[in-house]
């Protein structure tokens, strides 16, 4: 993931949009973590494995912290995924193909 100041977001919009399209790209104001621009993609169990990544590099969890991160982010996938029409063993497969 790469790590971009503002004013450099901001300058160079056009190549930021580029670089979207293959990874993250975290934006910082003053040293700062501000946004997190993602690629948007038709596939939701890609876009929560990227978000994923993303996170990880951000704030590395351990443990139970971890384990409730985890099991938030995968309650809301689960509840995305109900109103999408898919089923238990369709995010299952998604999740085991990624």
């Amino acid at each position: 993931m790469q790590t971009i100041p503002s004013l450099e977001a901001q300058n160079r919009f056009g190549e930021l949009l580029d670089t979207v399209q293959r990874e993250p790209v975290l934006i910082t104001r003053r040293g700062r973590p501000v946004s997190l621009v993602l690629s948007p993609v038709n596939d939701i169990a890609a876009l929560q494995r990227q978000f994923a990544r993303a996170l990880s590099e951000l704030a590395p969890l351990r443990g139970a912290e971890a384990e409730a991160e985890i099991q938030r982010s995968m309650a809301g996938l689960g509840e995305q995924a109900r109103q999408e029409g898919l089923t238990e063993q369709d995010v299952q497969r998604l999740i085991d193909e990624g």
